[in-house]
């Protein structure tokens, strides 16, 4: 059975260099070099690891149409294509207003207003991603959600046509820290 807890381990060792880590919102990251991801409950052991973010894969929980949940299945490319050699690492944490609505309110937020996975359908095949979260695991993590997205060189500008599209939404404004780390992968 496929694991569904993931490690994003920020230190000295891994396949993906760090190529920027921006502050859009709140407290930034420290400094790391390099990315190592890791899944199942066993984290490597990195004694130079500036940060282990930790967030577990489920279901979509804000796709409530089975013609929108089709299309996304449909449409979306596997992680660990050879091409896709570009990744971002964007690590989210809302704040107690998000928390506070009920499920139907933030729903109507993320589908009626903000048009979260319309604006994101747009964007695939191109641009591959999974969403983890962090919530789930304790309301103690650093951050609610972990989005890992990959993609090849050439679609860099997509993808941040994609991120400012995302970030303009009403979703947005409950956001209360957002790091987006961006990386290559490298060959050994």
């Amino acid at each position: 059975m496929p694991t569904r807890l993931f490690s994003f381990i920020g230190g000295e060792t891994g396949p993906w260099r760090v190529a920027e880590m921006d502050v859009i919102v709140g407290e930034p990251l420290p400094a790391a070099r390099r990315l190592e991801i890791a899944s199942g409950s066993e984290i490597p052991s990195d004694p130079h690891a500036a940060w282990v973010l930790r967030g577990i894969t489920s279901n979509e929980r804000y796709v409530v149409h089975d013609e929108d949940r089709s299309q996304l299945v449909s449409k979306q490319q596997g992680l660990g294509r050879p091409e896709a050699t570009y990744a971002a690492l964007i690590p989210i944490r809302k704040g107690v207003a998000w928390w506070s609505l009920t499920q139907d309110e933030r729903q109507s937020i993320f589908e009626e207003q903000s048009k979260h996975a319309k604006i994101g359908l747009q964007y695939f095949p191109e641009l591959a991603r999974r969403l983890h979260h962090c919530r789930d695991l304790s309301e103690s993590e650093p951050f609610d959600f972990l989005t890992w997205f990959e993609y090849p060189p050439a679609h860099e500008a997509a993808f941040n046509k994609l991120v400012a599209e995302l970030r303009a939404t009403e979703e947005w404004k409950y956001v209360e820290r957002e790091v987006d780390i961006r990386l290559v992968r490298e060959k050994a």
